[in-house]
């Protein structure tokens, strides 16, 4: 399976992807877009979980996502409050230099890096600031690094750590600023289900590997002492933010 056919299997359950995934922490997003007003464009929308919090913030934002399920959804949690475009990093429906910032949530792994970078660089202003933002989970808490035994490292928590490393934003960007936020999100048990299955390798795999999965975060809920039991519990996160100039 491709890259591509990878970032485009979240569609088919965007309704799961917004309720399951977790927003992100409003002082990264300050971080990440300042505090005065600005032309935003958040690419690789999805369903809008970081569109939201720049709009809350005071942001004009323009979300660009090539799957219209998603956007579908993101227009209705938004109605009138966002511009939302069918496209994608490598080809953005934006004129040159339109943008103040260019924001990418748990989405800037699935770009095609050498297509994407002349574009995002093409839309932004001079002086302008490419921000993507991930949410990883937290795994030096013991119940989360057994999750990830179980699930495995997606592709965006692979990459996020990458980023910081010399040369990735090139060509067109300089080395990046990195700040790293405290972030949490609610969840009880069905949410912890619901989370795993919005992921893309569960999205993407055949009806066995799904079963096993799920089989094997149950086993895991009903059997660590920090989970068991509980009505409610925390899944902790560190969001990895970044911004990053034009050279």
């Amino acid at each position: 399976m491709t890259n591509q056919q990878q970032a485009r299997s979240f569609g088919q359950a965007a309704d799961l992807y917004d309720a399951a995934r977790p927003t992100y922490p409003a002082e990264a997003l300050a971080w990440l877009a300042g505090d005065a007003p600005a032309d935003v464009v958040d690419v690789g929308a999805g369903t809008g979980l970081l569109t939201r919090g720049l709009i809350a913030l005071g942001h004009r934002v323009t979300a660009v996502d090539p799957d219209e399920q998603m956007l579908a959804k993101l227009t209705a949690a938004t109605t009138g409050l966002v511009d939302a475009r069918v496209g994608s990093a490598e080809a953005l429906p934006l004129p040159d230099a339109s943008a103040d910032v260019i924001t990418a949530g748990q989405a800037f792994h699935w770009f095609d890096r050498p297509k994407a970078l002349p574009e995002l660089r093409r839309v932004l202003r001079p002086g302008g600031v490419l921000a993507p933002i991930w949410n990883l989970r937290d795994e030096s808490v013991d119940w989360v690094e057994r999750l990830t035994e179980i699930v495995g490292s997606s592709k965006g928590e692979q990459m996020a750590t990458r980023a910081a490393e010399p040369g990735y934003f090139e060509p067109g960007f300089g080395e990046p600023e990195v700040r790293v936020f405290r972030h949490e999100k609610p969840l009880d048990a069905d949410g912890l289900i619901r989370l795993v299955q919005s992921r893309s390798y569960y999205l993407t795999a055949d009806a066995d590997r799904r079963r096993d999965l799920v089989a094997r975060v149950e086993d895991l809920i009903a059997t660590h002492p920090d989970l068991a039991g509980r009505e409610t519990f925390a899944m902790p996160y560190r969001t990895h933010a970044f911004r990053v100039r034009p050279v």
